[in-house]
């Protein structure tokens, strides 16, 4: 049974390039930002993040640049089956609805799953808050997130790309489309 007390708010940030990723290196997670929400209150919980250890990339200087994330960083990290083990375990992430901006984590999650063999550790339902907070703006095309924050007359909180921070905001994000 889903649990429908509360959002559990996922930003994945993964390995990137500024061009092709170098041969025989493929993206994968390397931060998940966890911030849940109450659906009741809105209230925004305790913004956390899980780094995670790569073990087929490694962090460019263009990912640093974007990220902040340095390989030292994220070789302290966890192998990606145990970072879903604490989600599970945790956050009871596999009993909550979970929401991201847009498809893109989902996607890493489910493809990273699959290449690793690892356990999906999330339910069966996730809400796109990219696609929500454009058809609830009535707006002629999905935004970033960063444009979300602003047109919802608010200000990034944190360093964009960091994924703890960037729940942190999404869940803000979807928390005044609950109360809309």
């Amino acid at each position: 049974m889903i649990a429908l007390d509360e959002v559990l708010v996922v930003d994945v940030e993964s390995t990137c390039w500024e061009g092709t990723p170098p041969a025989g290196e493929i993206s994968e997670i390397i931060e998940i930002g966890i911030c849940p929400i109450e659906v009741a209150t809105g209230k925004r919980g305790k913004r956390r993040s899980i780094l995670v250890r790569p073990s087929r990339s490694s962090v460019s200087p263009f990912c640093t640049q974007l990220t902040t994330l340095t390989q030292a960083d994220v070789n302290e990290g966890l192998p990606f089956a145990e970072a879903c083990a604490v989600l599970r375990k945790e956050f009871r992430s596999d009993r909550r609805v979970w929401a991201s901006y847009g498809d893109y984590d989902r996607k890493m999650f489910e493809r990273q799953c699959a290449d690793f063999g690892v356990r999906y550790p999330f339910g069966p339902r996730h809400v796109n808050v990219k696609t929500l907070f454009a058809l609830t703006h009535a707006l002629p095309r999905e935004v970033g997130m960063a444009e979300a924050v602003r047109i919802a007359g608010h200000r990034l909180d944190g360093t964009h790309h960091r994924g703890h921070d960037d729940a942190y905001n999404i869940a803000g994000l979807l928390a005044g489309l609950l109360r809309r």
